[in-house]
């Protein structure tokens, strides 16, 4: 079990969500690709359900290790380092981001968990795990992107050790604070220290790919379109007023 004290909460200007909300994850790991990070997509971070809006949050973390029969027992949910305690650290607005190792045949939260997590604001839930009482929690309202759903409790594989330390989610490194944003195609990190320069790029980013999308659909070829080339670009920058 962790001694180390959980890492404190950095609010996130409601700036940066407004500006992220119309940027696709897509976009975004094309941003992040162009500053030399490759490995932003969480892996196995699927919506639990069609529909679900695009979120941005900070990252509040948590980790499972494999279970141990004396600690992963239904008596640790009543102990002071328990996901109950993590949930009622976890401030309104925070993705809860969590270490479930890519485990898939035990839940690590129902329907309950998930309701106090939505009563408390919560923007999302995050794993590479699985969750239980699937229907329940999508009762909840909660917006969950995980593995899918399965009937056994969380102790039966998983012992949980920890929240607000950095974890491996999806294959993934997380750091308390970092940023999350989600939508159809799953959930992708950008590093704290890059928010920023995402934001700054990222809308000129979009206005390229539909101006793309734009010419793609009446007759371009993709050769000089997509990357462009300097003719292109120039066309580009004439279109939008940058002569």
């Amino acid at each position: 079990m962790s001694a180390h004290p959980p890492a404190p909460v950095e609010p996130l200007s409601p700036d940066v969500v407004n500006a992220l909300s119309g940027v696709t994850t897509a976009t975004i790991t094309t941003i992040l690709l162009t500053k030399g990070l490759r490995n932003v997509w969480l892996r196995g971070t699927r919506p639990l359900k069609a529909g679900q809006p695009r979120i941005i949050g900070r990252a509040f973390t948590l980790r499972f290790v494999p279970a141990r029969e004396d600690l992963a027992t239904p008596e640790s949910w009543s102990s002071p380092i328990s996901t109950r305690a993590a949930i009622e650290a976890m401030p309104a607005g925070v993705v809860a981001v969590v270490d479930a190792m890519g485990v898939t045949d035990a839940g690590i939260f129902g329907d309950i968990l998930c309701a106090r997590m939505q009563k408390r604001g919560v923007a999302a839930l995050v794993s590479d795990g699985v969750v239980r009482d699937l229907a329940g929690v999508l009762g909840t309202g909660l917006s969950v992107w995980c593995q899918g759903a399965a009937a056994p409790a969380s102790v039966t594989s998983l012992t949980f050790v920890s929240w607000q330390e950095p974890i491996a989610c999806g294959g993934v490194a997380v750091f308390p604070n970092d940023v999350i944003v989600i939508d159809d195609d799953g959930a992708v990190l950008i590093p704290a220290a890059l928010v920023d320069t995402v934001v700054a790029l990222a809308p000129e980013q979009e206005r390229k790919e539909t101006w793309i999308m734009t010419e793609v659909e009446g007759g371009a070829a993709l050769p000089g379109l997509y990357p462009m080339n300097a003719a292109t670009k120039a066309r580009y920058d004439k279109d939008h007023g940058k002569a």
